[in-house]
């Protein structure tokens, strides 16, 4: 199977695959397929939208390949990211659940194979797979877990330390056993900004404060963390006053 980004295809029944999606992976080969060929299969280019907050669909999206961005905007158009989800991934859940609009936008950050589920195949896949049902169960308490730190922080830590945090985030997601991270591509600074209800201005002084204290250094198109406990030790010392 090849997943080159073809000029265009938007349709039902494909000969791409589900293999690489992380909820389904309990599934038989054979029902896998028989899912194929019940989604709706799109390429999308780059920064181009997937799911637009508001619309009145209620299809589950599954990342085959490639990596989109659940983004929310504010009413001067300034955009607040909520999540990066890569290949394997799923979005358009809560829609699928409750049959409410898009609680949020969702778009590519590169050439992205998706697979759209409508409502009613993935509810039926729900009631007969325990299993499935468990995985979006732990994907739900993983987002309210992460809601309820991102509240705790926006109310209580300043604009430098919510970059602190992100940035610890971005460590533990990317910690080797020898103890080094290396964050590549590094993260861009106004990315960092839409994640932390900040200014790209204001992380580029953090990034310039931490580099300085040799905390974190630029490693060609990297970000390299020298020392993850300092930078932990930022955080939570603010968290615990």
């Amino acid at each position: 199977m090849t997943l080159d980004a073809p000029a265009n295809i938007d349709k039902a029944g494909s000969s791409f695959s589900l293999d690489t999606v992380e909820l389904l992976a309990g599934l038989t080969d054979e029902e896998r397929e028989r899912l194929a060929v019940s989604c709706r299969w799109r390429w999308r280019a780059p920064r181009q939208l997937v799911l637009d907050r508001g619309s009145d669909t209620h299809e589950i999206c599954f990342v085959v390949s490639g990596a989109v961005r659940v983004v929310n905007y504010s009413a001067n158009g300034r955009e607040v990211s909520f999540a990066d989800i890569a290949t394997g991934g799923t979005v358009g859940e809560l829609a699928a659940i409750d049959g409410e609009p898009r609680s949020a936008s969702v778009f590519s950050l590169e050439h992205t194979l998706i697979a759209s589920l409508g409502a009613g195949p993935f509810k039926q896949m729900v009631a007969t797979h325990p299993e499935v049902a468990f995985k979006i169960m732990q994907g739900l308490a993983r987002m309210v877990r992460s809601a309820n730190q991102r509240i705790m922080d926006l109310s209580t830590l300043g604009a430098h330390n919510r970059v602190h945090g992100e940035l610890l985030r971005l460590a533990l997601d990317n910690m080797c056993d020898d103890g080094v991270v290396l964050i590549e591509p590094a993260p861009v600074h106004a990315d960092i900004a839409a994640r932390v209800s900040t200014t790209r201005e204001t992380v580029a002084r953090v990034m310039g404060d931490l580099a300085r204290d040799e905390i974190v250094d630029r490693h060609g198109g990297a970000l390299a963390i020298l020392d993850p406990g300092r930078l932990a030790a930022l955080v939570e010392d603010m968290r615990a006053e």
